[in-house]
Protein backbone atom coordinates (compact mmCIF):
# COMPACT_ATOMS: atom_id res chain seq x y z
CA UNK A 1 0.00 0.00 0.00
CA UNK A 2 1.61 3.44 -1.17
CA UNK A 3 2.31 6.00 1.05
CA UNK A 4 -0.38 8.93 1.89
CA UNK A 5 0.57 11.78 -0.32
CA UNK A 6 -0.02 13.84 2.50
CA UNK A 7 2.40 12.66 4.72
CA UNK A 8 5.11 12.54 1.74
CA UNK A 9 4.42 16.42 1.65
CA UNK A 10 5.29 16.84 5.20
CA UNK A 11 8.30 14.73 4.57
CA UNK A 12 9.53 16.92 2.17
CA UNK A 13 8.56 20.13 3.23
CA UNK A 14 10.66 18.79 6.96
CA UNK A 15 13.78 18.01 4.66
CA UNK A 16 14.31 20.58 2.59
CA UNK A 17 16.50 19.48 -0.14
CA UNK A 18 19.31 21.79 0.22
CA UNK A 19 19.86 21.34 3.84
CA UNK A 20 19.89 17.21 3.68
CA UNK A 21 22.22 17.88 0.63
CA UNK A 22 24.00 20.87 2.37
CA UNK A 23 25.52 17.75 5.41
CA UNK A 24 27.20 16.03 2.06
CA UNK A 25 28.31 18.81 -0.72
CA UNK A 26 29.15 22.03 0.31
CA UNK A 27 26.51 24.68 -1.84
CA UNK A 28 26.77 27.54 -3.42
CA UNK A 29 24.18 29.97 -4.10
CA UNK A 30 23.64 30.87 -8.07
CA UNK A 31 20.90 32.92 -8.40
CA UNK A 32 17.62 30.78 -7.44
CA UNK A 33 19.46 27.84 -6.98
CA UNK A 34 22.33 26.08 -5.84
CA UNK A 35 25.44 24.33 -7.37
CA UNK A 36 27.83 21.58 -5.66
CA UNK A 37 30.52 19.04 -6.17
CA UNK A 38 28.73 16.28 -7.22
CA UNK A 39 28.32 13.75 -4.04
CA UNK A 40 28.12 10.49 -6.42
CA UNK A 41 31.38 11.70 -8.43
CA UNK A 42 34.75 12.83 -8.43
CA UNK A 43 34.96 16.46 -9.85
CA UNK A 44 36.81 19.68 -9.35
CA UNK A 45 34.06 21.97 -11.02
CA UNK A 46 30.15 21.78 -9.86
CA UNK A 47 28.22 20.06 -12.18
CA UNK A 48 25.33 19.24 -9.58
CA UNK A 49 22.68 21.68 -9.58
CA UNK A 50 19.54 22.23 -6.99
CA UNK A 51 16.70 23.50 -7.76
CA UNK A 52 14.54 24.94 -4.52
CA UNK A 53 11.31 25.82 -6.60
CA UNK A 54 10.32 22.23 -7.42
CA UNK A 55 13.25 20.54 -4.53
CA UNK A 56 14.83 18.62 -7.33
CA UNK A 57 18.66 18.37 -8.13
CA UNK A 58 20.53 17.04 -10.97
CA UNK A 59 23.98 16.61 -11.84
CA UNK A 60 25.01 17.36 -15.07
CA UNK A 61 28.54 14.98 -15.32
CA UNK A 62 26.79 11.70 -13.92
CA UNK A 63 22.94 12.44 -14.61
CA UNK A 64 22.03 11.59 -10.97
CA UNK A 65 18.96 13.41 -10.38
CA UNK A 66 15.69 13.29 -8.39
CA UNK A 67 14.63 15.10 -4.76
CA UNK A 68 14.87 14.90 -1.20
CA UNK A 69 14.07 11.01 -0.90
CA UNK A 70 15.85 9.77 -4.11
CA UNK A 71 18.85 11.39 -2.60
CA UNK A 72 18.76 9.71 0.24
CA UNK A 73 17.95 6.00 -1.52
CA UNK A 74 21.42 6.63 -3.60
CA UNK A 75 23.37 8.32 -0.84
CA UNK A 76 22.88 6.18 1.94
CA UNK A 77 22.20 2.93 -0.13
CA UNK A 78 18.44 2.53 0.77
CA UNK A 79 15.18 1.35 -0.97
CA UNK A 80 12.20 3.83 -1.03
CA UNK A 81 10.79 2.59 2.31
CA UNK A 82 13.77 2.61 4.47
CA UNK A 83 14.51 6.39 2.43
CA UNK A 84 11.56 7.70 3.63
CA UNK A 85 12.11 5.82 7.15
CA UNK A 86 15.15 7.65 7.50
CA UNK A 87 14.15 11.02 6.53
CA UNK A 88 11.13 10.72 8.80
CA UNK A 89 13.70 9.95 11.97
CA UNK A 90 15.36 13.31 11.25
CA UNK A 91 12.26 15.23 10.93
CA UNK A 92 10.59 13.98 14.02
CA UNK A 93 7.76 12.37 12.25
CA UNK A 94 5.95 9.51 12.64
CA UNK A 95 5.81 6.54 9.63
CA UNK A 96 2.27 5.81 8.29
CA UNK A 97 1.74 2.01 8.15
CA UNK A 98 4.92 1.06 9.81
CA UNK A 99 4.53 -2.60 8.66
CA UNK A 100 4.70 -1.24 4.97
CA UNK A 101 7.43 -2.77 3.42
CA UNK A 102 9.33 -3.68 0.18
CA UNK A 103 10.64 -6.98 -0.33
CA UNK A 104 14.07 -5.22 -0.73
CA UNK A 105 13.87 -3.93 2.77
CA UNK A 106 12.47 -6.75 4.58
CA UNK A 107 15.38 -8.66 3.72
CA UNK A 108 18.20 -5.94 4.86
CA UNK A 109 15.93 -5.97 7.77
CA UNK A 110 16.25 -9.64 8.27
CA UNK A 111 20.07 -9.65 7.36
CA UNK A 112 20.72 -6.76 10.06
CA UNK A 113 19.24 -9.09 12.68
CA UNK A 114 21.52 -12.44 11.71
CA UNK A 115 24.52 -10.18 12.09
CA UNK A 116 23.73 -8.62 15.27
CA UNK A 117 23.11 -11.78 16.62
CA UNK A 118 26.64 -13.34 15.41
CA UNK A 119 28.33 -10.23 16.37
CA UNK A 120 26.45 -11.16 20.16
CA UNK A 121 27.62 -14.77 19.49
CA UNK A 122 31.37 -13.75 18.62
CA UNK A 123 31.47 -11.86 21.60
CA UNK A 124 29.93 -13.97 24.02
CA UNK A 125 32.21 -16.74 22.67
CA UNK A 126 35.52 -14.53 22.79
CA UNK A 127 34.64 -13.09 26.91
CA UNK A 128 32.90 -16.15 28.40
CA UNK A 129 32.95 -19.47 26.94
CA UNK A 130 36.85 -22.10 27.14
CA UNK A 131 36.37 -21.86 23.66
CA UNK A 132 37.57 -18.17 23.51
CA UNK A 133 40.52 -18.43 25.57
CA UNK A 134 42.30 -18.76 22.25
CA UNK A 135 41.13 -15.30 21.21
CA UNK A 136 41.20 -13.58 24.80
CA UNK A 137 45.30 -14.82 24.69
CA UNK A 138 46.44 -13.42 20.94
CA UNK A 139 44.39 -9.93 21.63
CA UNK A 140 46.52 -9.71 25.20
CA UNK A 141 49.66 -10.39 23.52
CA UNK A 142 48.65 -7.39 20.86
CA UNK A 143 48.15 -5.29 23.56
CA UNK A 144 44.07 -4.76 23.03
CA UNK A 145 42.82 -3.55 26.29
CA UNK A 146 39.20 -4.93 27.94
CA UNK A 147 37.78 -1.36 27.04
CA UNK A 148 38.95 -1.69 23.42
CA UNK A 149 37.76 -5.44 23.21
CA UNK A 150 34.01 -3.83 24.48
CA UNK A 151 34.31 -1.05 22.48
CA UNK A 152 34.58 -2.82 19.04
CA UNK A 153 32.93 -5.41 19.70
CA UNK A 154 35.86 -8.05 18.64
CA UNK A 155 34.60 -12.14 19.37
CA UNK A 156 35.97 -14.78 18.02
CA UNK A 157 35.03 -17.98 15.61
CA UNK A 158 35.09 -21.17 16.95
CA UNK A 159 37.21 -23.85 15.20
CA UNK A 160 34.81 -26.14 14.62
CA UNK A 161 32.35 -25.89 11.66
CA UNK A 162 29.02 -25.68 12.70
CA UNK A 163 29.26 -23.53 15.88
CA UNK A 164 27.40 -20.05 14.45
CA UNK A 165 25.00 -22.30 12.01
CA UNK A 166 23.51 -24.22 14.72
CA UNK A 167 23.11 -21.32 17.45
CA UNK A 168 21.63 -19.09 14.38
CA UNK A 169 19.08 -21.82 13.68
CA UNK A 170 18.53 -22.55 16.75
CA UNK A 171 17.47 -18.88 17.16
CA UNK A 172 15.02 -19.33 13.65
CA UNK A 173 16.72 -18.16 11.25
CA UNK A 174 16.32 -19.41 7.88
CA UNK A 175 19.34 -21.00 6.36
CA UNK A 176 18.89 -19.36 3.13
CA UNK A 177 19.28 -16.01 5.14
CA UNK A 178 22.21 -16.94 6.74
CA UNK A 179 23.75 -17.85 3.45
CA UNK A 180 22.78 -14.28 2.12
CA UNK A 181 24.40 -12.58 5.18
CA UNK A 182 27.72 -14.72 4.15
CA UNK A 183 28.16 -15.58 7.42
CA UNK A 184 27.59 -18.89 6.59
CA UNK A 185 28.08 -21.52 3.23
CA UNK A 186 26.47 -24.28 2.28
CA UNK A 187 28.32 -27.45 1.87
CA UNK A 188 28.69 -30.43 -0.76
CA UNK A 189 25.99 -32.46 1.04
CA UNK A 190 23.76 -29.30 1.14
CA UNK A 191 24.35 -28.60 5.23
CA UNK A 192 25.69 -25.17 6.27
CA UNK A 193 28.71 -24.26 7.41
CA UNK A 194 30.23 -21.72 9.32
CA UNK A 195 32.14 -18.82 6.97
CA UNK A 196 34.24 -17.82 10.13
CA UNK A 197 36.35 -20.56 11.99
CA UNK A 198 39.44 -20.19 14.65
CA UNK A 199 39.54 -16.18 14.18
CA UNK A 200 40.00 -12.99 15.94
CA UNK A 201 36.30 -11.47 14.84
CA UNK A 202 35.95 -7.60 13.97
CA UNK A 203 32.42 -6.63 13.58
CA UNK A 204 32.05 -3.53 10.89
CA UNK A 205 29.34 -1.20 11.96
CA UNK A 206 27.92 1.27 9.19
CA UNK A 207 27.10 4.62 10.71
CA UNK A 208 23.98 4.38 11.61
CA UNK A 209 25.39 1.66 14.22
CA UNK A 210 24.24 -1.51 12.33
CA UNK A 211 26.22 -4.41 12.33
CA UNK A 212 26.80 -5.13 8.21
CA UNK A 213 29.59 -7.28 8.22
CA UNK A 214 32.79 -9.38 9.75
CA UNK A 215 36.53 -9.25 9.20
CA UNK A 216 38.17 -12.69 10.74
CA UNK A 217 41.90 -12.62 11.44
CA UNK A 218 43.26 -16.16 11.48
CA UNK A 219 45.45 -16.98 14.82
CA UNK A 220 47.51 -19.13 13.48
CA UNK A 221 49.57 -19.52 10.34
CA UNK A 222 46.80 -20.05 8.40
CA UNK A 223 45.60 -18.71 4.94
CA UNK A 224 43.88 -16.09 4.32
CA UNK A 225 45.49 -14.09 7.01
CA UNK A 226 42.20 -11.83 6.82
CA UNK A 227 38.92 -13.02 5.24
CA UNK A 228 35.57 -10.39 4.96
CA UNK A 229 32.19 -10.96 4.53
CA UNK A 230 31.88 -10.73 0.46
CA UNK A 231 29.04 -8.32 -0.60
CA UNK A 232 25.73 -8.31 0.77
CA UNK A 233 22.31 -6.30 0.34
CA UNK A 234 23.47 -4.72 3.64
CA UNK A 235 27.24 -4.38 2.92
CA UNK A 236 29.55 -3.19 -0.03
CA UNK A 237 33.21 -2.95 1.36
CA UNK A 238 33.99 -0.09 -1.39
CA UNK A 239 31.45 1.97 0.82
CA UNK A 240 32.61 1.90 3.64
CA UNK A 241 35.32 2.11 6.11
CA UNK A 242 35.82 0.26 9.44
CA UNK A 243 35.45 2.14 12.34
CA UNK A 244 34.33 5.33 10.48
CA UNK A 245 31.18 4.99 12.88
CA UNK A 246 33.82 6.07 15.89
CA UNK A 247 35.50 8.26 13.88
CA UNK A 248 32.86 10.70 12.91
CA UNK A 249 32.59 11.75 16.53
CA UNK A 250 36.05 12.95 16.49
CA UNK A 251 35.17 17.00 16.88
CA UNK A 252 38.63 17.17 14.68
CA UNK A 253 37.89 17.91 10.56
CA UNK A 254 41.35 15.30 10.46
CA UNK A 255 41.44 11.58 9.75
CA UNK A 256 43.89 9.07 10.18
CA UNK A 257 43.81 6.65 7.33
CA UNK A 258 44.96 2.82 8.34
CA UNK A 259 45.74 -0.32 6.37
CA UNK A 260 44.44 -3.03 8.87
CA UNK A 261 41.59 -3.52 11.88
CA UNK A 262 44.69 -4.14 14.22
CA UNK A 263 46.13 -0.77 13.02
CA UNK A 264 42.80 0.71 13.79
CA UNK A 265 42.28 -0.42 17.36
CA UNK A 266 45.59 0.21 18.10
CA UNK A 267 45.78 3.71 16.77
CA UNK A 268 42.67 4.28 18.77
CA UNK A 269 43.41 2.71 22.07
CA UNK A 270 46.38 5.54 22.00
CA UNK A 271 43.98 8.21 22.43
CA UNK A 272 43.05 8.92 18.58
CA UNK A 273 39.43 8.32 17.81
CA UNK A 274 39.55 9.90 14.26
CA UNK A 275 40.85 6.55 12.67
CA UNK A 276 39.66 4.31 10.36
CA UNK A 277 40.72 1.56 7.44
CA UNK A 278 39.68 0.44 4.74
CA UNK A 279 38.34 -2.84 4.29
CA UNK A 280 41.22 -5.10 2.63
CA UNK A 281 41.11 -3.33 -0.38
CA UNK A 282 43.28 -0.21 -1.50
CA UNK A 283 40.68 3.02 -0.89
CA UNK A 284 37.88 3.36 -3.83
CA UNK A 285 35.91 6.68 -5.08
CA UNK A 286 33.10 6.04 -3.02
CA UNK A 287 35.09 6.00 0.47
CA UNK A 288 37.06 9.14 -0.93
CA UNK A 289 33.58 10.95 -0.94
CA UNK A 290 32.58 9.36 2.08
CA UNK A 291 35.63 10.87 4.09
CA UNK A 292 34.80 14.01 2.44
CA UNK A 293 31.50 14.67 4.61
CA UNK A 294 33.92 14.16 8.19
CA UNK A 295 37.50 15.72 7.24
CA UNK A 296 39.01 18.24 5.00
CA UNK A 297 42.60 16.82 5.94
CA UNK A 298 43.46 13.06 6.04
CA UNK A 299 46.59 11.58 7.05
CA UNK A 300 47.54 8.22 5.49
CA UNK A 301 49.69 6.08 8.02
CA UNK A 302 49.24 2.62 5.43
CA UNK A 303 52.04 0.22 6.31
CA UNK A 304 55.93 0.66 5.00
CA UNK A 305 55.76 -2.23 2.00
CA UNK A 306 55.51 -2.29 -1.25
CA UNK A 307 51.87 -2.31 -1.43
CA UNK A 308 51.61 0.02 1.94
CA UNK A 309 53.33 3.13 -1.07
CA UNK A 310 51.10 1.65 -4.18
CA UNK A 311 48.23 2.28 -1.88
CA UNK A 312 49.55 5.52 -0.72
CA UNK A 313 49.70 6.47 -3.95
CA UNK A 314 46.06 6.11 -5.11
CA UNK A 315 44.72 7.38 -2.27
CA UNK A 316 46.45 10.48 -2.68
CA UNK A 317 45.02 10.61 -6.05
CA UNK A 318 41.46 9.60 -5.18
CA UNK A 319 41.21 12.08 -2.17
CA UNK A 320 42.89 14.54 -3.88
CA UNK A 321 40.23 14.56 -6.52
CA UNK A 322 37.13 14.61 -3.69
CA UNK A 323 38.46 17.74 -2.35
CA UNK A 324 40.08 16.56 0.35
CA UNK A 325 44.09 17.37 1.83
CA UNK A 326 46.44 14.21 2.28
CA UNK A 327 49.46 14.41 4.33
CA UNK A 328 51.56 10.82 4.60
CA UNK A 329 53.42 9.72 7.61
CA UNK A 330 57.44 8.03 7.99
CA UNK A 331 56.77 5.32 10.16
CA UNK A 332 60.78 5.13 10.01
CA UNK A 333 61.79 0.77 11.16
CA UNK A 334 58.30 0.45 11.83
CA UNK A 335 56.47 -1.73 9.27
CA UNK A 336 53.00 -0.48 10.53
CA UNK A 337 51.57 2.37 12.94
CA UNK A 338 50.66 -0.57 15.73
CA UNK A 339 54.22 -1.07 15.82
CA UNK A 340 55.26 2.28 15.78
CA UNK A 341 53.06 2.65 18.87
CA UNK A 342 54.55 0.19 20.45
CA UNK A 343 57.92 1.15 20.13
CA UNK A 344 57.74 4.71 20.88
CA UNK A 345 54.33 5.29 22.57
CA UNK A 346 51.74 7.70 21.88
CA UNK A 347 53.17 10.86 22.40
CA UNK A 348 55.78 10.00 19.71
CA UNK A 349 53.08 9.16 17.35
CA UNK A 350 51.13 12.34 17.94
CA UNK A 351 54.78 14.13 16.82
CA UNK A 352 54.57 12.21 14.05
CA UNK A 353 51.08 13.03 13.01
CA UNK A 354 52.03 16.94 13.47
CA UNK A 355 55.26 16.31 11.25
CA UNK A 356 53.25 14.36 8.29
CA UNK A 357 54.60 15.41 4.94
CA UNK A 358 51.90 16.91 2.19
CA UNK A 359 51.20 15.14 -0.64
CA UNK A 360 53.24 17.78 -2.75
CA UNK A 361 56.57 16.69 -0.59
CA UNK A 362 55.96 12.68 -0.91
CA UNK A 363 55.55 13.00 -4.42
CA UNK A 364 58.15 15.29 -5.35
CA UNK A 365 60.30 12.90 -3.44
CA UNK A 366 59.40 10.34 -5.74
CA UNK A 367 60.72 11.85 -8.40
CA UNK A 368 64.31 11.27 -7.27
CA UNK A 369 63.15 7.17 -7.21
CA UNK A 370 65.82 5.91 -10.07
CA UNK A 371 67.72 8.95 -10.73
CA UNK A 372 70.99 10.30 -10.34
CA UNK A 373 70.41 13.88 -9.41
CA UNK A 374 74.57 14.60 -10.18
CA UNK A 375 74.05 13.47 -13.90
CA UNK A 376 72.96 16.30 -15.88
CA UNK A 377 70.61 13.96 -17.86
CA UNK A 378 69.20 12.14 -14.75
CA UNK A 379 68.27 16.28 -13.52
CA UNK A 380 66.60 17.25 -16.24
CA UNK A 381 64.13 13.40 -16.21
CA UNK A 382 63.69 14.41 -12.34
CA UNK A 383 62.58 18.42 -12.87
CA UNK A 384 60.36 17.54 -15.73
CA UNK A 385 58.98 14.46 -13.61
CA UNK A 386 58.25 17.45 -10.26
CA UNK A 387 56.99 19.94 -13.20
CA UNK A 388 54.30 17.53 -13.94
CA UNK A 389 53.42 17.26 -10.10
CA UNK A 390 53.57 20.84 -9.20
CA UNK A 391 50.97 21.64 -12.45
CA UNK A 392 48.29 19.19 -10.68
CA UNK A 393 48.29 21.39 -7.39
CA UNK A 394 44.94 23.36 -7.21
CA UNK A 395 47.05 26.50 -5.39
CA UNK A 396 48.84 28.58 -7.21
CA UNK A 397 50.70 30.03 -3.47
CA UNK A 398 51.57 26.78 -3.12
CA UNK A 399 52.92 26.01 -6.72
CA UNK A 400 54.89 29.60 -6.21
CA UNK A 401 56.43 28.22 -2.69
CA UNK A 402 58.13 25.01 -4.75
CA UNK A 403 58.79 26.18 -7.79
CA UNK A 404 60.81 29.09 -5.92
CA UNK A 405 62.31 26.13 -3.81
CA UNK A 406 63.29 23.53 -6.38
CA UNK A 407 64.71 26.14 -8.71
CA UNK A 408 67.06 27.18 -6.13
CA UNK A 409 67.88 23.21 -4.86
CA UNK A 410 68.39 22.89 -8.39
CA UNK A 411 70.52 25.78 -9.80
CA UNK A 412 68.15 26.60 -12.35
CA UNK A 413 65.84 29.69 -13.32
CA UNK A 414 62.25 30.01 -11.44
CA UNK A 415 60.90 31.43 -14.45
CA UNK A 416 61.84 28.84 -16.87
CA UNK A 417 59.99 26.53 -14.28
CA UNK A 418 57.46 28.54 -13.50
CA UNK A 419 56.78 28.66 -17.28
CA UNK A 420 56.95 25.27 -17.79
CA UNK A 421 54.36 24.40 -15.22
CA UNK A 422 51.96 26.99 -16.20
CA UNK A 423 52.45 25.50 -19.96
CA UNK A 424 50.97 21.75 -18.50
CA UNK A 425 48.44 23.85 -16.48
CA UNK A 426 47.04 25.26 -19.35
CA UNK A 427 46.88 22.70 -21.84
CA UNK A 428 45.68 20.09 -18.94
CA UNK A 429 42.65 22.79 -18.33
CA UNK A 430 41.56 23.97 -22.05
CA UNK A 431 41.35 19.50 -22.47
CA UNK A 432 39.33 19.36 -19.37
CA UNK A 433 37.12 21.80 -20.36
CA UNK A 434 36.40 20.23 -23.84
CA UNK A 435 35.94 16.75 -21.96
CA UNK A 436 33.35 18.45 -18.93
CA UNK A 437 31.23 19.74 -22.34
CA UNK A 438 31.34 16.88 -23.79
CA UNK A 439 30.45 15.30 -20.95
CA UNK A 440 27.42 17.49 -20.10
CA UNK A 441 26.18 18.16 -23.88
CA UNK A 442 27.12 14.74 -25.33
CA UNK A 443 28.68 12.41 -23.36
CA UNK A 444 25.93 12.82 -20.44
CA UNK A 445 22.82 12.02 -22.89
CA UNK A 446 24.06 9.14 -24.05
CA UNK A 447 24.67 7.59 -20.37
CA UNK A 448 21.41 9.03 -19.51
CA UNK A 449 20.28 6.28 -22.35
CA UNK A 450 23.08 3.42 -21.15
CA UNK A 451 21.28 1.01 -18.78
CA UNK A 452 17.83 2.10 -18.94
CA UNK A 453 15.64 -0.92 -20.08
CA UNK A 454 15.20 -1.60 -23.91
CA UNK A 455 16.91 2.22 -24.49
CA UNK A 456 19.38 1.42 -27.40
CA UNK A 457 22.83 3.77 -26.83
CA UNK A 458 23.19 5.39 -30.51
CA UNK A 459 26.73 6.43 -31.54
CA UNK A 460 25.16 9.36 -32.71
CA UNK A 461 25.66 12.29 -30.39
CA UNK A 462 22.30 13.14 -30.25
CA UNK A 463 18.97 10.97 -29.74
CA UNK A 464 16.89 10.11 -32.61
CA UNK A 465 13.41 11.89 -33.76
CA UNK A 466 10.91 9.19 -32.66
CA UNK A 467 13.24 9.43 -29.10
CA UNK A 468 13.17 12.90 -28.87
CA UNK A 469 9.14 13.20 -29.20
CA UNK A 470 8.85 10.19 -26.46
CA UNK A 471 10.82 12.25 -24.35
CA UNK A 472 8.91 15.90 -25.07
CA UNK A 473 5.57 13.85 -24.40
CA UNK A 474 6.93 12.69 -20.83
CA UNK A 475 8.60 16.05 -19.71
CA UNK A 476 5.02 17.95 -21.00
CA UNK A 477 2.74 15.23 -18.72
CA UNK A 478 5.15 16.18 -16.30
CA UNK A 479 4.40 20.12 -16.47
CA UNK A 480 0.72 19.64 -17.45
CA UNK A 481 -0.61 16.37 -15.60
CA UNK A 482 -3.79 17.93 -16.65
CA UNK A 483 -3.74 16.96 -20.22
CA UNK A 484 -3.20 12.98 -18.95
CA UNK A 485 -6.38 12.45 -20.56
CA UNK A 486 -6.49 14.46 -24.02
CA UNK A 487 -2.96 12.95 -25.02
CA UNK A 488 -4.10 9.29 -23.52
CA UNK A 489 -7.02 9.49 -26.16
CA UNK A 490 -4.49 9.35 -28.99
CA UNK A 491 -1.77 7.42 -28.25
CA UNK A 492 -1.22 4.31 -25.80
CA UNK A 493 2.10 3.15 -24.18
CA UNK A 494 2.49 1.31 -27.64
CA UNK A 495 3.62 3.71 -29.27
CA UNK A 496 6.94 3.83 -27.21
CA UNK A 497 9.37 2.09 -29.21
CA UNK A 498 12.00 2.64 -26.05
CA UNK A 499 10.73 0.51 -23.13
CA UNK A 500 11.75 2.69 -20.29
CA UNK A 501 9.93 5.33 -22.00
CA UNK A 502 7.23 2.95 -21.98
CA UNK A 503 7.19 2.22 -18.74
CA UNK A 504 7.24 6.01 -17.74
CA UNK A 505 4.46 7.02 -19.67
CA UNK A 506 2.41 4.13 -18.05
CA UNK A 507 3.29 5.11 -14.41
CA UNK A 508 2.76 8.94 -15.60
CA UNK A 509 -1.14 8.14 -16.75
CA UNK A 510 -1.52 5.49 -13.29
CA UNK A 511 -0.22 8.20 -11.39
CA UNK A 512 -2.20 10.92 -12.52
CA UNK A 513 -5.50 8.90 -12.20
CA UNK A 514 -5.11 7.74 -8.85
CA UNK A 515 -3.43 11.33 -7.38
CA UNK A 516 -5.10 14.62 -7.19
CA UNK A 517 -1.47 16.43 -6.84
CA UNK A 518 0.60 14.24 -9.47
CA UNK A 519 3.94 15.34 -8.73
CA UNK A 520 6.80 13.26 -11.36
CA UNK A 521 8.89 12.74 -8.38
CA UNK A 522 5.94 10.61 -6.55
CA UNK A 523 7.33 8.14 -9.27
CA UNK A 524 9.61 7.63 -6.92
CA UNK A 525 8.55 4.41 -5.14
CA UNK A 526 8.03 2.77 -8.45
CA UNK A 527 11.70 3.23 -9.55
CA UNK A 528 15.27 3.21 -8.38
CA UNK A 529 17.19 5.80 -7.53
CA UNK A 530 19.21 6.21 -10.75
CA UNK A 531 16.13 5.64 -13.01
CA UNK A 532 14.54 8.64 -11.28
CA UNK A 533 17.65 10.53 -12.44
CA UNK A 534 17.08 9.19 -16.08
CA UNK A 535 13.43 10.79 -15.77
CA UNK A 536 14.60 13.81 -13.85
CA UNK A 537 17.16 14.39 -16.67
CA UNK A 538 14.18 13.73 -19.54
CA UNK A 539 12.08 16.41 -18.10
CA UNK A 540 15.03 19.41 -17.04
CA UNK A 541 16.92 18.84 -20.49
CA UNK A 542 13.44 19.61 -22.46
CA UNK A 543 12.42 22.58 -20.54
CA UNK A 544 13.38 24.48 -23.55
CA UNK A 545 10.64 22.55 -25.62
CA UNK A 546 7.24 24.99 -25.76
CA UNK A 547 4.56 23.27 -23.65
CA UNK A 548 1.38 24.28 -25.89
CA UNK A 549 -1.03 21.80 -27.15
CA UNK A 550 -0.05 22.27 -30.35
CA UNK A 551 3.68 21.21 -29.94
CA UNK A 552 2.25 17.90 -27.85
CA UNK A 553 0.04 17.02 -31.06
CA UNK A 554 3.14 17.30 -33.21
CA UNK A 555 5.21 15.17 -30.72
CA UNK A 556 1.81 12.50 -30.99
CA UNK A 557 2.14 12.67 -34.89
CA UNK A 558 5.77 12.00 -34.81
CA UNK A 559 5.32 8.40 -32.55
CA UNK A 560 2.19 7.61 -35.10
CA UNK A 561 3.57 8.57 -38.62
CA UNK A 562 7.52 8.47 -37.12
CA UNK A 563 8.64 11.92 -38.84
CA UNK A 564 7.36 13.28 -42.08
CA UNK A 565 9.24 12.73 -45.18
CA UNK A 566 11.54 15.89 -44.77
CA UNK A 567 12.87 15.19 -42.25
CA UNK A 568 12.96 10.63 -42.17
CA UNK A 569 16.32 10.35 -43.53
CA UNK A 570 18.59 11.76 -40.90
CA UNK A 571 18.82 12.66 -37.07
CA UNK A 572 18.90 16.35 -36.05
CA UNK A 573 20.48 17.73 -33.72
CA UNK A 574 18.93 18.87 -30.63
CA UNK A 575 18.29 23.10 -31.31
CA UNK A 576 17.14 21.99 -34.92
CA UNK A 577 14.46 19.51 -33.62
CA UNK A 578 13.31 22.24 -31.26
CA UNK A 579 12.86 24.52 -34.13
CA UNK A 580 11.63 22.32 -36.23
CA UNK A 581 8.75 21.72 -33.92
CA UNK A 582 7.91 25.23 -33.31
CA UNK A 583 7.65 26.02 -36.98
CA UNK A 584 5.45 23.07 -37.25
CA UNK A 585 3.42 25.05 -34.59
CA UNK A 586 3.89 28.09 -36.47
CA UNK A 587 2.50 26.97 -39.92
CA UNK A 588 -0.70 25.16 -38.13
CA UNK A 589 -1.85 28.62 -36.35
CA UNK A 590 -1.24 30.24 -39.54
CA UNK A 591 -2.97 28.21 -41.19
CA UNK A 592 -5.91 28.33 -38.55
Amino acid sequence: MPLPETFIYNLKQSNPLDAVMASYSRLIKRGRNYVCLCPFHSEKTPSCTVYTDNGSFFCYGCQAGGDVITFTMKIENLDYIEAVKLLSERAGLTMPEEGAQTDSSRLKSRLLEINRAAARFYYDTLTQSAQGEKGRRYLAERGVSQNTLTKYGLGYAPGDWYSLANHLTKLGFAEFDLIDANVCGRGKNGGLYDRFRDRVIFPIIDLRGNVIAFGGRVIDDGEPKYLNTSDTPVFKKSRHLFSMNLAKKSTERRLILAEGYMDVIAVNQAGFPNVAATLGTAITREQANLIKRYADEVIIAYDSDKAGVNATQKAINLLGEAGVNARIIKLGDSKDPDEYIKRNGAIRFKQLLDKSDNALDYELNKCKAGLDISDASDKVEYLKRCVNILAGSSSSIEREVYISRLASENGVQKQTLAEQVNGIIRKRKKANEKREWDDIRISGALRTANGSPGLRQSTSSVYSNQTKAERGIIAYLAKNPEEAGAVSSKITSAYFATEFHRLIYEKILKSIKNSAEFDIMSLQSEFSADEMGKITEIVINNNNIANNKTVIEDFINILINRLSSDICAKDLSDDDFVNHIKNIGIRKQQKN
